[in-house]
């Protein structure tokens, strides 16, 4: 269990699921190394790393021998094996939930990822406006997330968990474009982006695109 832990991930620190993982690394306080995956220039289906990768995605863990890649997964494996902040919920159907939204913010919400995508979160804010599409999609998201965040509460599940991040990244790709999100979810995200371990992610240096 104290294998050298190696983290890949893309080449402009952009993909919403590398920093999902990143930021679970740093909150168990795990050392690892960082490389980057030029996806522009197809590296990740460069032979070296689709032999590494069984996806061929970021991000991908390497931990001694084995090698894991898709995000949620990653960081279910990262909080079974290590002490440290726990990832997840301890109690179980929280924790069930907890990865119920992870499921739903990585396959749905599509026009919401595709106008905003997280280029908006590191690079900067798009003009163009939301399409009926995207607008009803971020109605659910804002229904959802409220559903699930007690009434002044600073997290989803009690303490914080991995969900809150994916969460908050989700509405931030709104908020930080400076997009309508009701008041109570906006100062959330915003909360939640502040986090030590988010904003080491924020602050990585980022090639132009």
């Amino acid at each position: 269990m104290t294998a050298l832990l190696h983290l890949h991930v893309d080449a402009q620190f952009a993909s919403p699921y590398a920093l999902s993982v990143f930021v679970a690394l740093h909150e168990k306080g795990l050392a690892f190394e960082l490389s980057t995956v030029d996806l522009a220039a197809r590296e990740n289906r460069a032979a070296g790393f689709s032999r590494l990768s069984l996806t061929r995605r970021v991000p991908t863990l390497v931990h001694g021998d084995f090698a894991l890649s898709e995000s949620s997964a990653i960081t279910e494996y990262l909080d079974e094996l290590f002490p440290g902040t726990p990832l997840y919920p301890k109690a179980q159907r929280d924790r069930a939930r907890a990865r119920q939204l992870q499921a739903w913010l990585r396959s749905d919400l599509m026009p919401i990822r595709v106008e905003r995508s997280t280029e908006v979160l590191f690079y900067g804010p798009t003009q163009a406006p939301l399409s009926e599409a995207a607008r009803s999609a971020a109605a659910t998201l804002f229904e959802v997330i409220e559903t699930l965040l007690p009434t002044d509460a600073e997290h989803l599940f009690g303490a914080w968990s991995v969900a809150d991040l994916d969460a908050a990244l989700m509405l931030n790709r709104l908020r930080l474009n400076g997009d309508a999100v009701p008041p109570r979810l906006a100062a959330y995200a915003a909360a939640q982006w502040q986090r030590p371990s988010v904003q080491r992610w924020v602050r990585l240096e980022r090639p132009p695109l």
